[in-house]
Order: C-alpha cells, then structure tokens, then sequence
C-alpha cells in the first residue's frame, strides 16, 4: 500500500536525447514541449534528466516551455518585470529572489481559486470589483511580508522611520529596496479595479 502511494507521488522521469527529442518512461512514448505544458497544467509532477550524462535539466525545459509560448503571444511576463529580473542575476542579493517569487505565486494561485469560487458564486454576470482589490491588497501585503522576512535589516519604528538597526547605512541592500518598492507599484497599479460606467 505504502509502496503504491510513493509511486502516485514519485515525479514522472522525462528523458531528453541529443537529437532533442523527449521520452515519458511512464508512458514509454516520445513527447513534445506542448505535452510537457499540458502536464503542468494538469498538476503532474515531473523531472527532465539528460539521457546522457544524466543531468537533472527540469529548470531549463520548463523555461523553454515559457520561451514557446511567449513566442505564441500568450504573453505574462511584462517586459519590465523581465529587465528587473534580468537585473538581479550576479547581484549580490539576488539569493533572496527565487523564494520571493516562488511565495509570490503561490499567493497568487490561492486568490486566483478563491476568484474562480467567487466568480462563480456571482449571480447575474457581474464582475466583483471590490474582491479584485481586497486580492490585490493581499498580495501586496503578503510580497511586504516576505520581504521583511529576508530583510530583517528594513526594520521601522512605530513612526515608520528606519530604526539604529536597519540597513540604511548598505547601499545594496538600499538598492534592492528601490527595486522591491518599483515592483510593488507595478503590481499595484495592475490590480487596481477598473470602474464601471455605472459608478
């Protein structure tokens, strides 16, 4: 019993050749890029080894796969946000970046089931304004929250001034709040509400 849990919980094993093609072991079939997208949205996990050297390569397919359907015009990621993440590569913070991101999402992907029960719920078609700013408060909330938690030298007083012990006198870590705080104003002034002609 134990045995076939572990099984439904063990990551499926793609295989990718040097003529580029990928192998399902599960399915003992050759896939596509579009396939491994679809088992992404599916929920199914999976890792991408080099069938040569053996090299776990799951974070460069998965990236292709973004590169392809960006390429296709579904376009997510704002050419500003790309600049600033590109601008965070050899930094000496930019450790900090990936669980930021990766908590972001994860906030993100709540509120966004939390919207579809809402919109849903919603009799006679109309669109809830008022909850796309409380989830847009809440992520903002919530991306302050992680920042705090990697940057405990942002501490304020009760005035909100910087305390003795705050990281004012580092200028990268000033530097990395200037870049956190413009990301914030994008992301706010995306989740801003549109109003009605009614209102």
């Amino acid at each position: 019993m134990a045995d076939q849990e572990d099984q439904k919980s063990a990551p499926i094993t793609i295989k990718k050749y040097a003529n580029r093609r990928l192998y399902n072991t599960a399915t003992s079939s050759y896939v596509t890029l579009d396939h491994l997208c679809q088992m992404v949205k599916d929920g199914l996990d999976f890792v991408v080894y080099d069938a040569k050297s053996g090299e776990d390569i799951t974070r460069s397919v998965l990236t292709q796969i973004i590169v392809e359907e960006e390429s296709k015009g579904q376009n997510l990621l704002p050419i500003s946000f790309l600049r600033q993440l590109i601008g965070f590569y050899g930094d000496n913070m930019q450790w900090m970046v990936p669980k930021y991101l990766e908590q972001s999402m994860h906030a993100f992907s709540r509120n966004q089931e939390q919207m579809r029960t809402y919109l849903q719920g919603t009799m006679g078609g109309m669109f809830p304004f008022g909850r796309l700013e409380e989830v847009g408060k809440q992520n903002m909330a919530l991306f302050e929250r992680t920042m705090r938690m990697f940057t405990p030298f942002n501490e304020k007083d009760e005035n909100g001034q910087p305390t003795a012990t705050s990281g004012a006198a580092d200028p990268t870590l000033d530097e990395l709040q200037r870049k956190v705080e413009d990301l914030q104003r994008q992301i706010s002034s995306i989740t801003k509400p549109v109003k009605t002609e009614t209102e």
